[in-house]
């Protein structure tokens, strides 16, 4: 897909949690394809401490009023300094960058969405995507605790939603790969995005299970053109870039214990 080098308009600002911020950018004009799963790449302006522009998953698209969603987890400087943007500033963005995940087949696909964290992030517009598609995906959503679950009106709008905790405050105590709805149901593709020992645990048990899977990886994207090599990833290939050959990975690709 081709690339484009955007100064965005930033519509709105939201706080949504002390931790997590949504933005919402437009553009004059329309904002080009971008697929579930692409990343974009955000240069960080008047920010010393920040060299290197920021990777950020693809949240949602909205073609109607011609926005771009990035959920950000404000947790070093450079993402903490996008949490002090207001509307009307501006972001130069590169994008859309990698690649996206597969999308279904036929409507009687069954496909789990696991996510964890600030990983949930690219799960929402697959899950539109999903929904247009007229297949009825799941979400299985993870935090450490209730605080940590963001826009589950908007996840449901578009599937069931099933979610743990770790310490219990919603849905099941515990973690995703322990929730009830892997025993009580069957899937034919699962799709996991978050931390990598909650993907790793998701893979072992889609292989057990003998059900296709992929996974998006959050490997350090400094550049997104797989020029820096920040972000290698060792595969059954050999050594790739996750900027360019991924994100997104089959799990049959990586070599995970």
């Amino acid at each position: 897909m081709k690339k484009y080098v955007l100064d965005l308009i930033v519509s709105s600002v939201d706080h949504l949690t002390d931790k997590y911020i949504l933005l919402k950018l437009t553009h004059d004009e329309q904002l080009p394809m971008m697929l579930p799963g692409q990343f974009v790449e955000i240069k960080v302006e008047n920010s010393p401490q920040t060299m290197l522009r920021r990777p950020i998953s693809i949240h949602y698209v909205d073609e109607q009023q011609n926005q771009l969603w990035l959920l950000v987890a404000c947790v070093g400087e450079g993402t903490r300094h996008l949490a002090r943007i207001q509307s009307g500033d501006r972001l130069n963005c590169v994008l859309p960058l990698g690649t996206g995940f597969t999308l279904p087949s036929n409507t009687e696909e069954r496909i789990l969405l696991v996510g964890g964290g600030v990983g949930i992030a690219p799960l929402l517009y697959f899950g539109k995507q999903i929904k247009q598609f007229g297949a009825e995906p799941t979400f299985l959503l993870g935090g450490r605790s209730a605080s940590d679950l963001l826009e589950l009106d908007l996840f449901r709008r578009y599937g069931n939603v099933s979610i743990t905790t770790e310490d219990g405050t919603l849905g099941e105590k515990g973690f995703v790969t322990e929730h009830s709805i892997l025993g009580s149901r069957t899937f034919t593709r699962i799709v996991s995005c978050g931390p990598k020992p909650m993907m790793m645990a998701v893979a072992r048990y889609a292989r057990q299970q003998q059900v296709p899977c992929e996974v998006s990886l959050e490997n350090l994207m400094a550049c997104g053109l797989g020029a820096c090599l920040c972000c290698v990833e060792k595969t059954t290939e050999g050594h790739v870039c996750v900027c360019t050959e991924g994100p997104v990975f089959n799990i049959d690709r990586l070599l995970w214990d």
